[in-house]
């Protein structure tokens, strides 16, 4: 769960150096992967199913 709020945390601050920065809309592009790569990451690790440790 820290890994994926640490990445979308990233993608929020690239994305709002990408957005004001002029020249910089690479970043924001970067950002927007990031969120959807965290996305998938996300679904990917609710749909596992998770084993019981005794």
């Amino acid at each position: 769960m820290v890994l994926f709020l640490l990445v979308i945390l990233a993608a929020v601050v690239l994305g709002i150096i990408g957005a004001v920065a002029h020249g910089l809309f690479y970043l924001l592009l970067i950002g927007c992967l990031l969120v959807v790569a965290d996305l998938v990451y996300g679904v990917v690790r609710l749909r596992r199913p998770r084993v019981r440790q005794r």
